[in-house]
């Protein structure tokens, strides 16, 4: 079952290499939900998220021809998205990201107690009222599953930096959420 399906996408990327554009719609159709979303959580607007997503699909099918294979194409194309929204938060400026030893925060491994009813949609909301630099650092490393370094290399920084980043995050979201330590 697994192997048909690889062989299924092998089919519609070497279609895309070709030109087809029903392909490319097709491609577009499976991976687009997902793409978004993740565009969202790093730039935290819905019309930039769609810029995100327009852009990445469009370098995608204009570089489809250096797509090899060496990983799915869901993990290249998230990367190309990942990319396009570090630009957009970068062409913001808004919270720029220190680079300076002196404001490394000690990561921090204390239980955390919830507050009274912590959903999803208080958690998403608190997250979107991050500043730029401390919600993409949390999206990347939290929801995307990047480690320190890959982060580090994907905006710039140093390994330090993203994690003071997120340990500011963290803290930040406890203050929005009123949730005690």
């Amino acid at each position: 079952m697994e192997s048909s399906v690889l062989n299924m996408q092998e089919e519609l990327i070497a279609r895309c290499k070709a030109g087809d554009r029903s392909a490319h719609y097709t491609l577009y159709k499976q991976y687009s939900r997902a793409m978004y979303n993740v565009g969202y959580r790093i730039v935290g607007d819905q019309d930039d998220a769609e810029d995100v997503l327009q852009e990445a699909f469009i370098s995608a099918f204009r570089n489809i021809d250096s797509y090899r294979g060496d990983s799915t194409f869901g993990a290249w194309l998230k990367r190309i998205v990942v990319n396009k929204a570090i630009n957009i938060l970068n062409k913001r400026k808004f919270e720029s990201i220190p680079e300076d030893d002196r404001w490394d925060v000690a990561e921090e491994e204390a239980p955390v107690e919830y507050g009274d009813e912590l959903t999803v949609e208080r958690v998403k909301h608190a997250i979107s009222q991050l500043p730029d630099g401390y919600r993409s650092v949390l999206s990347l490393y939290l929801l995307e599953g990047y480690d320190h370094q890959e982060i580090a290399e994907i905006m710039g920084i140093s390994e330090s930096t993203s994690k003071s980043q997120l340990n500011r995050a963290k803290g930040k979201l406890r203050e929005v959420l009123k949730v005690k330590v």
